[in-house]
Parts: C-alpha cells; sequence; structure tokens
C-alpha cells in the first residue's frame, strides 16, 4: 500500500514551513551559518523527509514510527525558533509568524498521529 505524501495536509504544511525556514535563515548572522542556521534547516527538512519516507513504508508500524519521527524533528523548529526569536535573530513580527505556521503544522501532524495510531 503506497502513499502519496503530497496529498497530505500535514506534509504540506511541514514543506511550506521548510521554505520559509531556509529564508529567514538566510538572515542569520554569518558566524551561525554551521550553527542555529544548519540545525534548523535540518530538523525542518528532517521533518518534511520522514513524512515522505514514511509514506513509502508498506506497514502501519512503520509508517507511524516515522511520522512520529518527523514530529520530533518539527518540535525542534519550534524550539529553534523560540531560541533565535530570544537570541535577536528573528524580529518579533517575523518570529509570529513562522511560529503561526509552525503552530498549524505540529496541530495536524499531532492528529494525523492520533488518527494512525487509533486506527492501528
Amino acid at each position: 500500500m503506497s502513499r502519496d505524501h503530497r496529498k497530505l495536509r500535514a506534509f504540506e504544511l511541514v514543506d511550506g514551513l521548510v521554505i520559509e525556514i531556509y529564508k529567514a535563515t538566510g538572515q542569520f548572522p554569518r558566524e551561525e551559518l554551521f550553527g542555529l542556521t544548519a540545525q534548523m534547516r535540518r530538523a525542518a527538512v528532517s521533518s518534511a523527509a520522514n513524512i515522505v519516507e514514511g509514506c513509502a513504508r508498506e506497514g502501519e508500524k512503520e509508517y507511524l514510527h516515522f511520522l512520529n519521527i518527523a514530529f520530533g524533528s518539527l518540535r525542534e523548529v519550534g524550539y529553534f525558533l523560540d531560541l533565535s526569536v530570544r537570541l535577536s535573530y528573528l524580529a518579533p513580527e517575523e518570529f509570529q509568524r513562522l511560529d503561526s505556521m509552525y503552530e498549524e503544522a505540529a496541530s495536524v501532524m499531532a492528529g494525523l498521529i492520533r488518527a494512525r495510531k487509533r486506527k492501528s
């Protein structure tokens, strides 16, 4: 049973957040290139990529496993956003915009995981 990740609202939201994270971190201080910038980008991409990988798995247990990994990476993004605004790397308005995107993605991911757990 192959699932199409492109049909998942959770993937759409996380993928959109990845693009915005790349844009926002492009403005971070140069000395953060191999620090917070790389960590934040990696966590965002990991979240999207694990949704994709989970969808490619045959079993429901494996699918759920990758969704949980994706959710963990997404939560890392939430922490990095909070840290970035506290370090003044993100303006409060930009933080609010990105945090809103993050919160929606996290809420939809959590709902997807709950639904898949009930199903299995």
